[in-house]
């Protein structure tokens, strides 16, 4: 009798602490993150889509919660808040934060393709294989922030804007108050004589109306048009140099991902890694219907932008890059890396890329023939 109370008790212990075990591993880990814009914006339907596909791979036991703009901490205190544990993760764009380290800036918009050329396929190349996500991971200590970063969301080159007329030089371009990014893209307007302004995306169309601006960029026609700039304006530029690389990425607190089983980081590392792919696709479809809709529906007149702007911001954009290179040793490194990866992928990129935009030139021509 004792030993069959023996082996009953041993059994049921066994099964306890297996149960337990699977408890354990079962556990979810919810982790909260405060996007810097609206929760109905593409980029923030695109974290979801990351979202689930982690919820997927680690069988929902990471669970990311995306909290809309504002709603714990302002735009401005997200990367602070995930640093300080306020929040387990936030969402932005990172030349956001070029106060805390101006290049912050290569990472997440590097002025005029870095003046190497980069698009937004380039820079993927360089950062998954030319030693860009090595010090993307170094930035957040050089910032002195305890932050683990992924890039999610690569996008460009952006439009160069929304004008009341059309443009047809630079002289005609400088007649505007412009809004434009923060930074060194920004700045680099005001080098060549523009009257920059810097506003968040929700204050752009109020500003528009009430005339405190009379020109404007933010993106691609797809969120262009979200925020209703047609409405308001009629002239529209595909063409632009100041963000022809942009990257919306998700920070961490590195604790909190510290935490987390090593399946369960590879499970988010290999995520980051399939939205770089499905938003650069998400986008050439979703940029493509609203931009058929802009013009042939809401009367937008699409043009191409004025030749001598880019020339005279991409040797702006090389002087602003070369004195923060002359200033900032981590910058240098960073741009230095990029630099040695552009001579041999850009030559080669640029020369393969010419007779896909020539091909595809040549059939939207034939369209406009129809």
């Amino acid at each position: 009798m004792l030993k069959f109370d023996y082996v009953t008790r041993t059994v049921a212990a066994t099964a306890l602490g297996l149960t337990l075990a699977a408890q354990t591993a079962w556990a979810e880990t919810k982790i909260r993150v405060q996007s810097v814009i609206p929760i109905t914006a593409d980029e923030t339907v695109m974290l979801q889509d990351f979202a689930k596909d982690v919820f997927d791979l680690t069988g929902g036991e990471v669970v990311f919660e995306v909290l809309a703009a504002g709603s714990v901490v302002g735009v401005q205190e997200t990367l602070d808040a995930v640093d300080a544990g306020l929040i387990e993760g936030g969402f932005a764009w990172t030349h956001y934060w070029s106060g805390k380290h101006p290049a912050a800036m290569l990472f997440g918009s590097p002025v005029a393709g870095a003046g190497v050329g980069m698009d937004n396929i380039a820079f993927m190349s360089w950062f998954l294989y030319g030693g860009g996500k090595e010090l993307y991971d170094q930035l957040w200590d050089e910032m002195g922030v305890n932050v683990k970063g992924f890039m999610l969301q690569p996008a460009g080159p952006e439009a160069l804007g929304w004008f009341k007329e059309p443009i047809e030089s630079m002289e005609d371009f400088r007649k505007y108050r412009f809004r434009t990014p923060p930074g060194i893209p920004g700045q680099t307007y005001k080098d060549i004589g523009i009257a920059s302004v810097a506003m968040g995306g929700g204050d752009i169309l109020p500003a528009l109306e009430k005339g405190t601006i009379d020109a404007a960029e933010w993106c691609c026609p797809k969120p262009d048009s979200v925020f209703g700039f047609q409405k308001v304006l009629k002239h529209y530029y595909l063409q632009g140099l100041h963000q022809v690389v942009v990257n919306a990425d998700l920070y961490i607190n590195k604790d909190v991902f510290n935490s987390l089983t090593p399946l369960q980081q590879k499970a988010i590392e290999v995520a980051a890694n399939a939205s770089l792919m499905k938003s650069m696709a998400y986008r050439i479809r979703e940029n493509g219907l609203a931009l058929d809709k802009l013009v042939n529906e809401d009367g937008v007149i699409l043009h191409d932008t004025p030749v001598d702007y880019f020339t005279e911001y991409m040797n702006a954009a090389n002087k602003a890059l070369e004195t923060n290179a002359a200033e900032n040793a981590f910058f240098k490194t960073v741009w230095d890396s990029q630099k040695e990866f552009a001579k041999t992928a850009i030559p080669f990129w640029a020369g393969s890329q010419t007779s896909n935009a020539n091909l595809g030139r040549a059939y939207a021509d034939q369209l406009k023939k129809q």
